[in-house]
Order: C-alpha cells, then sequence, then structure tokens
C-alpha cells in the first residue's frame, strides 16, 4: 500500500509538472498562478506546496529535468565515442540544436525562458540560479575543449574561456532566433552544419588562439 501512495505522489508530481510547462508556455509565468495550476492539473493548491515550496521552485524543477538529460547524453557519447572528445563534443551540440525541435517538452522550456518569463519578484531567485548555471556551464564547456585539447583535437593555443563563452552566445543564439521564426531555417536538418561551423571557427579564427589568461 505504501509503495502504490508513493507512486500515485510521484504521478501527481508530474501531473503538476506537466500542467505548470503547458501554462506557463501558454499564458507567461508571471500571468499563471498556483491556484490556476492546480486547477488545471485536477489537485489542491495544498497538494502543489506539498511538492514545491512556491512557483518558482516548480519553475526550477522544470528546467532541471529538462537540463538532466544533456547530463546523461553526455555519458552516452563517452561510451560510444572513447578516446575522441571532439565527437562527443559535436554530438552533443546537434543533440541541443535537434532537441530544440523535437523534445516538446525542451522547446516549451526554452520558448518560456526566452520569450515568457520576467525575473523579477519571486522569480528573481531563478534568474540567480541561472547565472550560476551559467558559469557552472563555461567550466563544463571549458573541460570539454581541454581534453580536445589533450587529444590533439583542437589547437593547443585555443583560449578555452573566450571559445566557452562564444559556444554558449553561439548555440543560444541559434535556438532563440528558431524560437522566435521558426519558418526562417530548418534548425533540424541543419543542425549538425551549425554545429561544424562552430568546430571550424576553433581550428582556424586567429581571436580565438594566443595565450591563456592565468
Amino acid at each position: 500500500m505504501a509503495r502504490k501512495t508513493k507512486q500515485q505522489a510521484l504521478e501527481t508530481r508530474q501531473q503538476i509538472l506537466d500542467v505548470a510547462l503547458r501554462l506557463f508556455s501558454q499564458r507567461g509565468v508571471s500571468s499563471t498562478s498556483l491556484a490556476e495550476i492546480a486547477k488545471a492539473a485536477g489537485v489542491t493548491r495544498g497538494a502543489i506546496y506539498w511538492h514545491f515550496k512556491n512557483k518558482s521552485d516548480l519553475f526550477s524543477e522544470i528546467w532541471q529535468i529538462s537540463e538532466s538529460s544533456i547530463s546523461s547524453l553526455e555519458s552516452e557519447y563517452r561510451a560510444k565515442f572513447p578516446d575522441d572528445p571532439l565527437s562527443i563534443l559535436r554530438e552533443i551540440l546537434v543533440y541541443i540544436l535537434e532537441a530544440t525541435v523535437v523534445d516538446e517538452r525542451r522547446r516549451l522550456m526554452l520558448e518560456i525562458i526566452y520569450h515568457k518569463c520576467e525575473f523579477v519578484g519571486e522569480m528573481a531567485v531563478v534568474q540567480r540560479a541561472q547565472h550560476d548555471l551559467c558559469l557552472e556551464s563555461y567550466d563544463r564547456v571549458e573541460e570539454a575543449l581541454r581534453e580536445c585539447i589533450r587529444a590533439g583535437q583542437l589547437p593547443a593555443d585555443l583560449l578555452t574561456r573566450r571559445a566557452a563563452i562564444v559556444m554558449r552566445s553561439y548555440v543560444s543564439g541559434i535556438v532563440e532566433n528558431w524560437l522566435f521564426s521558426p519558418d526562417t531555417f530548418d534548425l533540424k536538418n541543419e543542425a549538425r552544419d551549425f554545429a561544424a561551423i562552430l568546430l571550424e571557427m576553433y581550428q582556424f579564427c586567429p581571436t580565438l588562439r594566443g595565450t591563456q589568461a592565468m
């Protein structure tokens, strides 16, 4: 009986997350109340507060679920491409771009972040979390680039921090532009070419080469 109750709680939690994602996408985060989420999910407000402290906590949980798939994917690619860190990096880039098109949950989440969320009031804590996540992502990308350098797949004098900033800006820009106007280019079919362009920049762009700052 206890196991069934636990399973029901997990199902209720997932139902709340799914409904919140849909409503945030349709109405925007600031215009969606927890009461509206509860009503649409067929649960009480108390049920929401049982699982989440507030709206920002609920929103952060949706984002974390979306991001966790990338970490799992990295492990999969490491097994698929042993001793080939550049292929791992390339395939993750391709996945991020393609998933924006084919993964509805990820697409809705990105639409909310880029176009339907004001990081003020109770959502300010989410902006701080995103700031921390941004810094962490720079560190992760830098380490991935250093692995490529150690494997002889990227120039030894590549400025890894600058390259990491370029990567995040490049990918974010492509994704945001596609979300804003998806009929202007075929992101899914061009994802691999976009990744190739970025990695080629690392090989040949002189402003990404030099002495690393200490």
